[in-house]
């Protein structure tokens, strides 16, 4: 007696044995028991999921005569009676199979409908089943489109397709659409157990899963593969026996590589990605494994109830709830998109275990540091290291307090001026607070340097005008040239406090107002952005001399231009030389470059003047080059270009905006009119 796979002998016979397609045997099932028969039924679904099942048991449930002879249309059909018997031995004659596969052509369908004007010879209803129904011609569907639409009350058409975006919207309108959904991983293992329960075959429940896996949502492959298993380890499922002819990646490895990349440990990585090349194992099948056991980090991270409910028995599940617990959840997710784009990078290497290591590589490079950012703010940054702050204030606990400290307000680094800073003697100094700055447009140049602690002067000016720099003595003393600039208006604070002199006559210092400034975390884009200057410096290539011939030779060639006598390389040649000297018809020209001297382009510039009227002959040399119009033209942008800068700059609106609320222009997004 030949042996039966168990795809065939466990192939479901009524509704109840289906597995995985609830949604389609509840609506099948319903219509029966209501006889709301549709004429034409449309499954679509991968490979393995039961779309050549669910169409027999249809049509056991319409032509089912029960195990008395007396049944009817039923949801439940008995497989006893001849009909259900001979459906499933495939001989019923009312229940025709058609392979649209290899009988695509409309003669094909043409036979196939010429029985449709037969009624049932045996059971109550003509049932015609088309299989991979894609495949069909556009001529065999145009021909089966008007029996598909009104066929005989007797007949259903069940059409079968893996590929429905390649069946026409008309054959769609015509029927009933069930789509067959790929089976979980667990319903492929619960019906695995069962069936391997039925054949008396032990198993490890790790090897059942390693299957269910690899089935990938399809039933049939997974009985297929339990076949070939069976075979393999000669009666027995063991785990080792099913991954070594599954060629699956031990799920340990990827666990180490897991647990390696949280903890940063590179040389664990690089070890274990030699490990696989060694054994053979595959670098796609790590990184689809890697997938599958990040994807589940990530739901026990975002549901860490699932976590704690894991089933005991599935070790996987408590390695995965423990790295779960180990690495943070954006690195999780950024390693799974890593993952997922390091598959398709595998063919572009040469050597795809090379590949995995730079994709596994790769989180640590990009794994945030642990130590905090460092804050930028506005505020000058504190000269004192933390040790010296804590002796600092160790000594300031024991000591009197020392007197004030005298700070000039510190104008931002892009307007400080160019000061000589005399060297001073190292020493210890408490740390300064940081002074109230004031942003202003680059033109202000305020003071700017700390002053270091001074003698107040007995008559003190206005408090809105800024101490005097007094001469000093005093080794720690710091010289600053302060500049004279022109006065904007801007905003400022109440004059400065003056301290009292001390009763024991010691000297008073001069201390300012300190404002509080927000620290920003991480400041904004916009903000690490400067204003231009308001006087950029002219490019090089903007910069020429002008000569005796230049301004003859620009206006020359910018009306040649506008008139449109030289266009290509002929303009280039012609805007960047530079007129020499004219000897009645005949001018010297001379260019920088060797590859604009071409003769085709002399013959053309000369023939433009001479139609101009002026040079019959031109003589073009390689030299440099310090007039031309082209570095006329772009002197003349460079000058548009710093007046509009510095319109924009000195309008009272914007300094406001820059002043008040700190608003910085983007280089680049002033163009002039």
């Amino acid at each position: 007696m030949s042996y039966l796979v168990l795809a065939r002998k466990y192939r479901p016979r009524n509704f109840t044995e289906m597995v995985g397609q609830e949604h389609v045997v509840q609506a099948l099932s319903n219509a029966l028991n209501t006889q709301r028969l549709h004429h034409a039924y449309l499954f679509t679904g991968t490979r393995g999921v039961g779309k050549t099942t669910v169409s027999r048991i249809l049509a056991k449930s319409l032509n089912c005569q029960g195990a008395d002879g007396q049944g009817g249309i039923t949801a439940t059909p008995c497989g006893v009676c001849s009909a259900c018997t001979d459906i499933d031995s495939g001989r019923f004659p009312d229940y025709t199979e058609l392979d649209a596969a290899s009988n695509r052509g409309v003669d094909e369908v043409q036979s196939l409908l010429e029985q449709a004007v037969y009624k049932p010879v045996q059971g109550r209803f003509k049932v015609f089943m088309i299989d991979e129904v894609h495949m069909l011609t556009n001529t065999a569907f145009n021909a089966m489109l008007k029996t598909l639409e009104e066929p005989p009350e007797y007949l259903k058409f069940v059409l079968a397709t893996t590929d429905p975006q390649k069946v026409p919207v008309t054959v769609l309108s015509r029927c009933l659409q069930f789509n067959l959904r790929p089976m979980a991983p667990e319903t492929v293992l619960s019906h695995l157990t069962q069936v391997l329960a039925s054949e008396n075959v032990t198993s490890e429940p790790q090897a059942l899963r390693l299957i269910s896996r690899a089935a990938r949502g399809s039933m049939r492959d997974a009985l297929s593969l339990t076949d070939q298993a069976i075979a393999f380890g000669s009666g027995q499922l063991q785990e080792a026996a099913v991954r070594q002819m599954l060629g699956a990646v031990d799920r340990s490895y990827v666990f180490r590589l897991i647990d390696a990349l949280a903890q940063g440990d590179g040389k664990t990585v690089v070890e274990t990605s030699d490990t696989l090349r060694l054994n053979g194992l595959s670098a796609a099948s790590t990184l689809e494994e890697m997938s599958a056991v990040l994807q589940r980090m990530a739901v026990f991270q975002s549901v860490p109830q699932m976590a704690g409910a894991v089933d005991a028995d599935d070790p996987e599940a408590s390695e995965t709830a423990r790295l779960a617990a180990l690495m943070p959840a954006d690195e999780t997710q950024l390693l799974y998109s890593l993952c997922l784009h390091g598959r398709a990078e595998l063919g572009l290497a040469p050597d795809e275990y090379a590949a995995l290591t730079m994709v596994l590589l790769r989180l640590l490079a990009f794994k945030p540091q642990s130590e905090p950012a460092e804050k930028k703010t506005l505020t000058r940054p504190e000269t004192a290291s933390s040790g010296q702050a804590a002796a600092g204030s160790a000594a300031a606990q024991a000591a009197p307090a020392p007197a004030p400290v005298a700070v000039t307000p510190v104008a931002p680094p892009a307007a400080r001026p160019v000061a000589a800073l005399v060297a001073q003697p190292a020493a210890v100094v408490a740390p300064i607070p940081p002074a109230a700055v004031n942003p202003v447009p680059s033109e202000q140049a305020p003071p700017s340097a700390s002053a270091p602690p001074q003698e107040a002067p007995s008559d003190v000016a206005d408090a809105s005008e800024p101490p005097p720099w007094p001469g000093s003595d005093e080794p720690d003393t710091v010289g600053v040239a302060a500049p004279t600039a022109t006065a904007l208006p801007v905003r400022t604070t109440d004059g400065f406090d003056r301290n009292q002199p001390p009763a024991n006559g010691g000297r008073a210092q001069v201390a300012p107002e300190y404002v509080a400034i927000p620290v920003r975390e991480s400041p904004e884009p916009g903000a690490r952005l400067q204003p231009l200057p308001l006087s950029a410096p002219i490019p090089v290539s903007a910069r020429y001399t002008p000569t005796e011939e230049g301004d003859v030779w620009h206006t020359t060639v910018q009306q040649m231009v506008a008139a449109e006598a030289i266009t290509a390389l002929v303009r280039e040649l012609a805007l960047q030389s530079q007129l020499v000297a004219r000897d009645g018809s005949h001018w010297l020209l001379r260019v920088e470059r060797e590859s604009l001297n071409q003769p085709a382009a002399r013959e053309r510039l000369r023939a433009a003047l001479e139609a101009a009227g002026h040079a019959a002959q031109i003589t073009v040399e390689v030299g440099v080059v310090i007039d031309s119009p082209a570095r006329r033209n772009a002197a003349a942008a460079a000058e548009r270009q710093r007046r509009a800068e510095e319109i924009v700059n000195n309008d009272p609106f914007v300094q406001s905006l820059m002043r008040d609320y700190g608003a910085r222009i983007v280089p680049g997004s002033i163009k002039p009119a």
